[in-house]
């Protein structure tokens, strides 16, 4: 007589699978709507503040700062006190966050209140991705992976295309406000859809192992190789979308805000390509595809170059379609070889976004100062050189990842 066996991991094809990846899709949407929702509005809030462009990204970098830093004690508290709790948390703080930012009297408090966005969207990246491995059998992981980061695409072309289009009509703080109460409706959509971990195993929340397994970690080669290929690439594309609104304001382009805001409609392409490049990595394995995409990006930044208008978008969408495809396959990469040397999954997933959010303040802010002062050309460098460090460190990523799958 056969003995009872527990619950499979979830498939393709199970009720149980297609309402996780929908609930992480929304998930992933409505949290960097809400996160990248001021970029396309950076010249609208400079005019409005009297501040620089290098400071108005900051409304962008202050977020993406606090938000990599709460990664770091998010993760290791979701390995020990569980995931889903955590992510919904996250979707209804970060709704009623944003709903504050668009009442913001001065721009010291908006900068004050999109550095508390940053605390509040943390939960979902800092969790998800480690939920999807431990809930998703692991021939689907790397697919679910791709589906839920084409979520987090669209969310950035849906935040900065209804947060231009607003501002055209009724002003930047309905802008905001707009994304505000998106982000809450699909926060009550999550809470109904996303089922409970059924596989997750505490770990006790230690500061002594939390700090050892952090130092194994960044000693681990794949690891730091990962970190800065998130850093490298998730730098050169903020810093790029940062400084194009300003280009496109400007001569001969002369843009307004809302019809700027439609080059984000290049986001489309990025959750198509997350998604396939999650399952080309199930067959060609991560560090090929990351690297193709990663040179796709490269690609993408020189036709950037051109004066042309559809030259640019061209350009932006090569940009798009190659970075995503690559953090797609990075992100699930990070938590599959975590898994493999015994490490926490959250944890490592964690120190990733870091680096990637990191990257994130860091560029995007030198995108501001890189603008005022070269113009494109000086853009173009900065985040073409970020890119070519990417892909060394892929290959190195790749050659040393493959003694530890034999």
């Amino acid at each position: 007589m056969n003995q009872p066996t527990g619950p499979a991991p979830l498939a393709p094809g199970d009720d149980a699978y297609r309402r996780t990846t929908v609930a992480l899709f929304l998930a992933g949407l409505v949290t960097f709507a809400a996160l990248y929702c001021t970029q396309p509005l950076l010249p609208l809030l400079g005019q409005v503040f009297h501040v620089s462009p290098a400071e108005t990204a900051l409304s962008v970098s202050a977020t993406t700062i606090t938000l990599g830093l709460a990664l770091l004690f998010l993760g290791p508290i979701s390995d020990a006190f569980g995931r889903t709790n955590i992510m919904l948390a996250s979707l209804f703080a970060s709704g009623l966050v944003t709903l504050a930012v668009a009442a913001s009297p001065s721009w010291p408090v908006l900068l004050v209140l999109r550095a508390a966005l940053g605390i509040c969207v943390a939960g979902l990246p800092a969790v998800a991705v480690a939920y999807l491995r431990e809930e998703i059998s692991p021939g689907a992981a790397g697919r679910a992976t791709g589906l839920y980061i084409g979520g987090t695409a669209l969310g950035g072309m849906a935040g900065r295309l209804l947060s231009g289009a607003l501002a055209d009509l009724f002003g930047w703080r309905w802008a905001i406000a707009g994304i505000g109460l998106l982000a809450l409706a699909c926060a009550v959509v999550v809470h109904r859809l996303l089922p409970r971990s059924r596989f997750f195993v505490a770990q006790p929340l230690s500061p002594a192992e939390l700090t050892a397994k952090t130092l194994r970690l960044l000693r681990d080669p794949v690891q730091l190789a990962l970190m800065t290929l998130s850093f490298c690439a998730m730098g050169a594309f903020v810093a790029g979308f940062n400084a194009m609104g300003f280009r496109l304001e400007a001569p001969p382009y002369r843009l307004g805000v809302g019809l700027a805001g439609t080059v984000f409609l290049v986001y489309a392409f990025g959750s198509w390509s997350s998604a396939r490049a999650g399952r080309f990595a199930e067959g060609h394995g991560p560090a090929k595809v990351a690297l193709g995409g990663l040179a796709l990006q490269l690609a993408g930044i020189c036709v950037t170059a051109a004066e042309p208008l559809p030259l640019v978008v061209l350009g932006l969408a090569l940009t798009t379609i190659g970075f995503f495809a690559a953090h797609g396959v990075a992100s699930g990469w990070v938590a599959a070889h975590a898994a493999r040397q015994g490490l926490g999954t959250g944890q490592a997933a964690s120190l990733y976004l870091f680096a990637y959010y990191l990257g994130s303040s860091v560029a995007g802010t030198a995108a501001g100062w890189a603008w005022s002062g070269w113009r494109w050309p000086g853009v173009t460098l900065l985040t073409a050189a970020l890119v070519v460090a990417a892909l060394l460190v892929v290959r190195l990523a790749g050659r040393w990842e493959e003694p530890s799958q034999g």
